[in-house]
């Protein structure tokens, strides 16, 4: 699964990096808000851990143009402060959790673990389509080059990987990724556009069309 972190103190973002990978996470590490921003708006993650004090913009900002924009992912926020009224403020902005340093990196990976909580068996381990595959057990997408999905990244790829026939519409995948939450058809039009920068990133052929608000893989 990946993970965005999000801390500008470089000795934390080092040992909770490590710690996360040493769990078998992947992790994308930023130091400021703007490069938080930027990695969130640019691929899907399974969660995301983000400190609120940071340089450039803080974590609370960052969460909230992110919820504006329809990107749901699991958020933990993490501040130094212990206030009553900024807890309140970050989970009012739309955070999912929230930890308070100086914290236990055991606590930490559980709050992450609860957060990322998914299914964890598919039916179709590895999937070709034209000159890529997918792969079940390491959510890899390879073609020429190889790169690390989300999990609904891999879900919504091998969806039209298996259905290769027929245009899914957005709301076949909001019923069956995002299970009825809060997400919206923007939602999926935003992963079909972080599916097709990786599908370009891996020197594939393929890509999603759309047509009439539905889905299908061209090549």
């Amino acid at each position: 699964m990946k993970i965005l972190l999000a801390e500008d103190t470089k000795d934390m973002n080092r040992v909770v990096t490590a710690a996360l990978e040493h769990q078998g996470y992947h992790v994308d590490s930023v130091f400021n808000g703007k490069e938080a921003l930027e990695a969130a708006m640019n691929s899907g993650y399974d969660a995301m851990v983000m400190d609120i004090m940071m340089p450039e913009m803080d974590g609370i900002e960052v969460l909230k143009i992110l919820r504006e924009k329809k990107i749901i992912t699991p958020i933990l926020l993490l501040t130094a402060k212990t206030g009553i009224d900024d807890r309140v403020d970050g989970l009012d902005a739309g955070a999912d959790d929230y930890l308070t340093k100086p914290f236990s990196m055991k606590e930490l990976l559980a709050r992450v673990r609860a957060m990322t909580r998914r299914r964890i068996q598919y039916e179709n381990k590895l999937v070709t389509y034209g000159d890529i595959s997918l792969n079940g057990d390491n959510f890899e997408l390879k073609a020429t080059n190889t790169i690390r999905l989300s999990v609904k990244e891999f879900e919504l790829l091998q969806s039209l990987m298996v259905n290769t026939e027929t245009f899914l519409s957005a709301d076949y995948f909001l019923e069956r990724i995002w299970d009825n939450s809060d997400a919206e058809i923007s939602t999926v039009k935003l992963y079909v556009a972080y599916l097709n920068n990786k599908l370009k990133a891996v020197s594939s052929r393929i890509t999603i069309m759309e047509k009439n608000g539905s889905y299908k893989l061209t090549e």
